[in-house]
């Protein structure tokens, strides 16, 4: 029982990718709910920073949660950490030896890694730095191209680029367990995909949003406006069967104009079953049919494991194609408030997480659960509770992006005069 409390209450430490900052938390937390884990941190927390110390977990449930996260870069078993040097050395001899003792024997091979945040070091800087941890027991025989343990000294150096200290605010030493899954960003590239469109959304943040759904094997995922189905390709991706609607017919059926660069028209074979073959993933494709999601077309018992789409924002997508460098009309900001969050009586908000397009836009990753079954006066809680109220102004968005988008024709044709006749 000793032994096992030992394995288990050892402190990890997650290095995050620093991109998609507010979708990184929902994230590791739902990954971790798949276990049924609780999100036990230090009392230092901070949600921005790369570096997360996480408390009460077990080595599994640390390869299972990086087998999945797009966010998270690396995991690592935590040995010591400090603000100074002085500090990462009392830490790290305060230890448990016999925690240590496995990845240091005598017949082993291992290599220290040096990586640091907002700053870089030159190479005798961080022979440097490993040189100064030999204080450590390591036994075994240096191996820089294939050991058996890797271990890493990661420095912290904040996140403001135009003001970075001479020394880190924080560093941490440990074992390296696993990876994320960020070459799945790569690999499910939509420039490499078989079937696009003008508004396919992007592998990264299809595959965050599978992970906010919680999304497994053998579970059933909906799309209602499917596309050119790139969430169905990462549902897809982690076991669960997938279908979808959408009311565009030449969409669903793959013909009509192509979306690529130096290509007029989709070819025979483009369509979202396409995708899933080229992922070896066509098993789990269960169809896609042309329908209005305003209108309903399910069975009342119908029952979905995972709802995950991307809505249309009431405008056209472009007419520009995937490789251009045409200028995007950008609609005017647009004031954001809690009030245009959709709440149901039935949905519990998880998450709310904001993605930011461009100085002008950005959109939100909104994230609900279903915590009980509809009744008869659940019609009537709008009345109870005004948060209930279907939000009027989602029409703004469309209004003012077209108002943008007239106020530049009026420039531009006044710019360009007329030619005479």
């Amino acid at each position: 029982m000793a032994l096992h409390c030992r394995r288990a209450c050892r402190q990890y430490l997650l290095h995050l990718a620093h991109d998609n900052v507010d979708f990184r938390l929902p994230e590791i937390k739902a990954l971790l709910s798949l276990r049924k884990r609780p999100f036990d941190t230090s009392e230092t927390f901070s949600e921005k920073s790369p570096f997360w110390q996480l408390n009460g977990l077990s080595e599994d449930d640390i390869r299972r949660v990086m087998s999945r996260t797009i966010c998270g870069k690396s995991s690592f078993e935590l040995w010591g950490h400090g603000t100074t040097t002085d500090e990462l050395r009392t830490s790290l001899l305060k230890y448990p030896a016999e925690n240590m003792a496995p990845y240091l024997q005598q017949n082993s091979t291992y290599k220290i890694n040096v990586y640091t945040f907002n700053k870089t070091l030159v190479f005798n800087n961080r022979i440097q730095k490993i040189d100064a941890l030999d204080f450590l027991p390591f036994k075994g025989t240096v191996n820089l191209k294939d050991p058996e343990h890797i271990f890493c000294l990661l420095e912290d150096y904040g996140s403001d680029p135009n003001d970075i200290p001479e020394e880190p605010f924080h560093i941490y030493f440990g074992r390296w367990i696993a990876d994320g899954q960020r070459e799945l960003i790569r690999s499910y590239s939509v420039k490499k995909r078989h079937f696009i469109g003008n508004t396919s959304m992007d592998a990264r943040l299809s595959f965050i949003m599978a992970n906010h759904a919680k999304v497994k094997a053998d579970d059933l995922v909906y799309d209602p406006f499917v596309g050119t189905g790139s969430l169905l390709v990462a549902c897809s991706h982690f076991g669960a069967y997938v279908c979808g609607t959408d009311i565009d017919y030449n969409t669903i059926h793959g013909i009509g104009k192509a979306s690529r660069k130096n290509q007029k028209w989709r070819g025979p074979d483009e369509n979202i079953r396409a995708n899933l073959r080229q992922y070896g993933t066509e098993s789990l494709y269960v169809d896609v049919m042309v329908s209005d999601a305003s209108k309903p077309v399910w069975r009342t018992n119908a029952q979905f494991d995972a709802i995950v789409t991307d809505p249309p924002y009431g405008i056209r997508e472009s007419t520009r194609r995937t490789g251009s460098h045409k200028d995007i009309i950008k609609p005017p900001v647009d004031l954001y408030c809690e009030e245009m969050v959709p709440l149901h009586p039935c949905l519990t908000l998880i998450s709310n997480c904001e993605q930011t397009l461009s100085s002008h836009t950005s959109r939100r990753l909104i994230t609900m659960e279903k915590t009980k079954e509809p009744e008869d006066s659940d019609r009537l809680s709008h009345l109870a509770d005004p948060r209930f109220t279907p939000y009027q102004g989602h029409n703004s968005f469309r209004e003012k992006y077209f108002s943008g988008l007239t106020k530049k024709n009026r420039k531009d044709a006044k710019a360009t005069p007329r030619n005479k006749e």
